[in-house]
């Protein structure tokens, strides 16, 4: 017996998870995909209108100030739109009893464990981006609900601006590059938060949902924006490109208007194990990204 098709509301109309939801989503229904030009997220009432005219069976914020550094001189724009939309969703959402799904962060941690964060760890994030974030997810928690905050981290594809394209740049374009090599993480593919969103979607369409709550999401493995950037360099290497030579250094050696936390590793068990969500290798998701330029 076939399912009746979902209305689902996404923002970020046209940042990098968004894009692969669009791809990914399409045959489970209508999409509507709103941009900033058709919702101002600073504009609560504007929100709660939307989502009222339009009473989706499912909503899903991929929309955020991601502009790190921007941030600390936009701060009350940064709280506007990723910490009071994200609870007036909220409150939307529970009052449509309907599900949501937000995106969070590694940068609501400080950056200081030896060891991969879980959810369950005190949260302490050291710049604007981090605390508004930060915010957001207190606001929908508060609202309670049918919410899933998923934390992920170095989020890249091929749109939009990322360290993946950055990299593929600079690296054909300058004979040498010093790439950060003391901040740890997970480079983690938009396709793969698509991905693993599809399966939490059908998994609760099929009656057998997860717990709600917060989650990480990210690719298994971990480097450095250094290694990242080597791995970068092999792709391109691999197709007759150019390719600087790179240079490791410390975080010291490049300052940022923003503090970047050293450790931005996150334990994704609970979500594998509660949703049934299988990620890949980072450098797995890699490869499937870079394949539409091999």
């Amino acid at each position: 017996m076939s399912q009746a098709p979902l209305k689902i509301l996404i923002t970020g109309q046209f940042g990098q998870v968004s894009r692969e939801l669009q791809l990914r989503l399409a045959d489970l229904g209508e999409l509507i995909v709103l941009g900033r030009d058709q919702l101002d997220l600073s504009q609560p009432e504007g929100i709660r209108q939307r989502v009222r005219d339009l009473r989706p069976d499912l909503i899903i914020n991929a929309a955020a100030h991601t502009a790190v550094d921007q941030a600390e001189t936009e701060e009350d724009l940064a709280f506007a739109i990723n910490a009071r939309a994200p609870g007036i969703f909220a409150q939307e959402a529970a009052s449509l009893d309907i599900p949501l799904i937000h995106y969070s962060t590694d940068y609501v941690f400080d950056g200081r464990k030896d060891s991969p964060y879980n959810e369950d760890d005190e949260p302490n994030p050291l710049g604007v981006y981090g605390r508004s974030k930060l915010e957001g997810e207190q606001a929908i928690r508060a609202v309670g609900g049918k919410h899933l905050i998923l934390r992920t981290s170095w989020v890249y594809s091929l749109h939009g601006r990322n360290f993946l394209l950055t990299m593929q740049r600079l690296l054909q374009e300058k004979p040498e590059l010093r790439v950060v090599a003391d901040q740890i993480g997970a480079p983690t593919w938009a396709g793969t938060i698509a991905d693993s969103t599809r399966t939490i979607i059908e998994h609760w369409r099929n009656g057998d949902p997860g717990a709600w709550g917060t989650y990480h999401l990210t690719a298994k493995g971990e480097t450095s924006w250094f290694g990242f950037a080597q791995e970068i360099g092999k792709h391109l290497l691999a197709q007759d490109k150019p390719c600087s030579i790179l240079e490791p250094i410390p975080s010291s050696a490049y300052p940022t208007p923003a503090a970047r936390p050293l450790n931005s590793r996150l334990d994704c068990n609970k979500l594998e194990h509660e949703w049934r969500v299988h990620l890949p290798n980072w450098r797995d998701a890699l490869i499937e990204c870079l394949a539409p330029l091999a």
